[in-house]
């Protein structure tokens, strides 16, 4: 039978990961710094000791924990190198050690750094796994460095490891004071999903079918965002311009945006693909800027009921902004 080990369990991807497959009758062990309900061994993937006990009896490893970018000005350096860095590779060590099947580790888009805003008068970036990473912060540095002790593992350990490089899934609001002044929070995260969103139970879902890939792929990068309904003909366009890009794509949306008040973003910097996961992991993203176009019509919360169950979390147990509960 086999044994999951989720870590990061008490936050928003970990526990939607614990319940879903709780659900499918699957035996899961949970692995936070936090205890909660869905966390089994509570201690820190940095702790070689606590890591083995986890690791007791497991086929399939799926690894959430991390320090997101929301504590880049919160927590030190030192504190990214020792959870995203060193804490991943503990993991991997002992995961090749014990014979784990399979391991699925989630990075970000955020890794991409610079490279996702071009340069004034540029077409807006078409991000695809070939597009090369430009360092922009602790945040990214880290998981840049622990998606390339992934591949290291993979090489020489033949431990079958998947990175996911996931768009934005997170429910609070956004940090920018000036975005959050002119956009409602449903119209913000419904603008996303054409380009850099995507939500929590299809990051569910890729992670599960990455952790049964892994073993006949061996290493591979992936981008977890909803599909896009742009090409890159329409790239210009969107950099000076993207309400008529989005009027000529959906013509009948004009009107359902007067009526929620609603607006488009006067223009887009980047664009995420994620042609490539759909195809090696045969994924299949349930939710995209016209599904949640059509929940919003039906008075639906634009997310899906995963996403509604899970949450909010907040990142800091002390006052840090819109990111705290």
């Amino acid at each position: 039978m086999e044994r999951f080990l989720v870590t990061g369990s008490a936050g928003h991807l970990g526990e939607a990961l614990v319940r879903v497959l709780r659900e499918r009758g699957q035996d899961v062990v949970g692995l936070d710094v936090l205890d909660s309900p869905h966390t089994t061994i509570t201690g820190s993937i940095t702790d070689r000791e606590v890591v083995r006990r986890a690791l007791d009896g497991v086929t399939r490893v799926l690894h959430t924990a991390t320090l997101h970018k929301p504590h880049v000005g919160s927590h030190r350096r030192q504190d990214f190198v020792d959870t995203n860095v060193t804490g991943t590779l503990t993991l991997l060590e002992a995961a090749a050690d014990t014979g784990v099947e399979s391991l699925v580790f989630t990075s970000s888009t955020s890794a991409f750094g610079r490279a996702l805003t071009p340069a004034p008068g540029q077409p807006a970036a078409w991000i695809t796994e070939k597009v090369p990473p430009v360092v922009r912060n602790i945040y990214g540095a880290t998981k840049i460095a622990a998606e390339d002790l992934c591949e290291l593992a993979a090489r020489d350990q033949g431990l079958p490891v998947i990175v996911l490089r996931t768009s934005r899934f997170f429910p609070e609001q956004d940090d920018r004071d000036e975005v959050r002044a002119h956009y409602a929070d449903d119209n913000l995260k419904v603008n996303e999903f054409l380009y850099r969103r995507v939500d929590l139970a299809d990051v569910v879902d890729a992670h599960l079918l990455a952790a049964e890939r892994a073993p006949d792929l061996g290493f591979g990068r992936y981008i977890i965002s909803a599909t896009t309904p742009f090409l890159p003909g329409d790239l210009a366009e969107l950099a000076v311009d993207a309400p008529a890009v989005l009027a000529r794509l959906y013509p009948d949306i004009a009107a359902d945006y007067r009526r929620w008040d609603w607006r488009m973003f006067p223009t887009l910097d980047r664009v995420y693909v994620n042609d490539r996961a759909r195809r090696d992991l045969g994924w299949t993203p349930r939710y995209d800027f016209g599904s949640m176009i059509d929940r919003v019509r039906a008075g639906r919360e634009p997310r899906s009921e995963l996403a509604v169950d899970v949450g909010a979390k907040g990142y800091h147990a002390g006052p840090t902004g819109v990111y705290t509960l």
